[in-house]
């Protein structure tokens, strides 16, 4: 689904502690369960980038 949406971009998974899930694109955190208290759906995963 990413590489779809967005061919040309690095995607790296990073191991965090304490349930932490952020989308971070262009250095910017687009999300953050931390803040939401729930994991993203598939359109906003799309909508990140």
């Amino acid at each position: 689904m990413l590489r779809e949406q967005a061919p040309n971009a690095e995607i790296v998974l990073t191991k965090g502690t304490g349930g932490v899930f952020d989308i971070v694109v262009d250095g910017r955190k687009a999300y953050s369960k931390h803040s939401t208290g729930r994991f993203p759906t598939d359109a906003e995963v799309r909508a990140c980038l």
